[in-house]
């Protein structure tokens, strides 16, 4: 009797520790460092805080890129695998607390809620129409 060959794309990842850390590492990234002078004291902008340089938004498509996927989408399909769903679904809720937190920046507001509309469930944005007056077809004819 053959062998039975697996059909279909090896898996990208292990185990979900695999993937988590790629996940920590791609927050991590996303920091920035702080920028030091020479005698390694820290540069501090016109409020006193440190000056980072080398941060980055936290967004889907940035998260999927550094997991190794081709896409936003496929990420998000990748989450229907029972063993990485818990994995995944943290990591878009930190990628999503960051995105609403962006609504309070007057420079990236508008940004964050295209993200938030179309990245998250819940975030659409509804119209509601009141009606006040009702008539009939008979009356306007």
């Amino acid at each position: 009797m053959a062998k039975k060959k697996s059909v279909g794309r090896p898996p990208k990842f292990k185990n979900k520790e695999e993937m988590q850390e790629k996940i920590d590492n791609y927050f991590k990234e996303c920091e920035g460092e702080v920028l030091k002078n020479e005698d390694g004291s820290i540069f501090t902008d016109k409020n006193g805080m440190p000056v980072i340089v080398g941060a980055r938004p936290l967004t889907m498509s940035g998260l999927a890129n550094a997991l190794g996927f081709s896409s936003r989408q496929s990420l998000l399909n990748y989450e229907g695998k029972k063993e990485f769903m818990d994995t995944i679904m943290r990591a878009r809720a930190r990628v999503e607390q960051y995105t609403e937190e962006c609504l309070f920046d007057k420079n990236s507001a508008n940004g964050a809620k295209f993200s938030l509309a179309n990245n998250f469930e819940g975030w659409k944005e509804k119209q509601e129409v009141e009606v006040t007056e009702h008539y009939k077809l008979e009356d306007l004819l």
